[in-house]
């Protein structure tokens, strides 16, 4: 947990930018809903942008780091989770906590209001913290379906995976169809964390980890089918002091073209917190 407390004054010191490629390893697929199907398309579409293209949402990723986390925390526990939905079969519980010091909450915010417990009383909770984290959509690199891509795939940008469901009584088939964004697909995303008192420079790590553990998981939907594994690459540090804003001073690149090993090096080292003057 952070050195955050009830007493800690908020006000911005400045903004870390983290920028960077998502490479697809495998098919990745982030579901669209979809009114109607069209004769000879998949059943499951991949969500697209106002010009056709497949995109990575800003609100998927973000759930996928918190997810992770909150995973890698403990925090995935019914004591530690709340309803944020109850319609029968479409529950959604997430983690959400008072504590001052909770670093998945101070990344991601939380708001105040009745809470319904997973496991405990209902409570209502009057802390409000604003998320430190904003997550960018991540539009498709154009340039990485290339030509020879395109040749062997069912649309100009886009794979169809079929597959099949087996019962296993009769062994019949019901078969299905996946439109996936094919390996070798880049995004660029784009994360920027706000740091609005000096304990906030405690998140950066809490954050890289989040990174690191999503190249050993998987992003979108059938990851347990070998769908959205994914790895992050030409990653780079900004930093924008409140100057930056205010008067117009420079901004410090603090570091490009990394790996996630290199700005897990960075940003866990003893003197980092001074790279981040106002």
């Amino acid at each position: 947990m952070s050195s955050h407390t009830a007493q800690t004054e908020l006000k911005l010191i400045g903004k870390l930018i983290v920028e960077g490629d998502i490479a697809c390893q495998t098919g990745l697929h982030i579901g669209a809903g979809k009114g109607s199907l069209e004769i000879g398309g998949a059943d499951n579409p991949v969500v697209k942008d106002a010009f056709g293209l497949p995109y990575i949402p800003g609100s998927s990723l973000r759930g996928k780091l918190r997810s992770l986390l909150e995973q890698s925390s403990g925090l995935a526990v019914p004591s530690e989770l709340v309803y944020i939905s109850k319609r029968k079969g479409q529950e959604v519980r997430i983690h959400q906590s008072e504590r001052p010091d909770d670093e998945v909450c101070l990344l991601f915010g939380r708001s105040p209001g009745r809470m319904d417990r997973v496991s405990g009383d209902s409570a209502e909770s009057s802390a409000a913290t604003p998320a430190r984290l904003t997550v960018y959509d991540a539009p498709l690199i154009a340039e990485s379906i290339t030509a020879q891509m395109r040749e062997n795939m069912d649309d100009e940008l886009t794979e169809v995976k079929s597959e099949n469901a087996i019962d296993r009584i009769t062994s019949q088939a019901n078969p299905r169809t996946l439109e996936r964004v094919p390996a070798g697909a880049r995004f660029h995303f784009r994360i920027v964390l706000d740091v609005l008192c000096p304990e906030d420079r405690e998140l950066l790590p809490r954050l890289v980890e989040g990174l690191r553990l999503l190249e050993d998981d998987s992003l979108g939907g059938g990851g347990s089918r070998g769908n959205g594994r994914v790895a992050l690459s030409r990653v780079k540090l900004t930093w924008r002091g409140r100057g930056f804003y205010a008067s117009g001073a420079a901004e410090q690149e603090l570091l490009t073209g990394a790996d996630l090993g290199a700005v897990q090096s960075l940003v866990t080292a003893s003197d980092f917190a001074e790279k981040l003057a106002e």
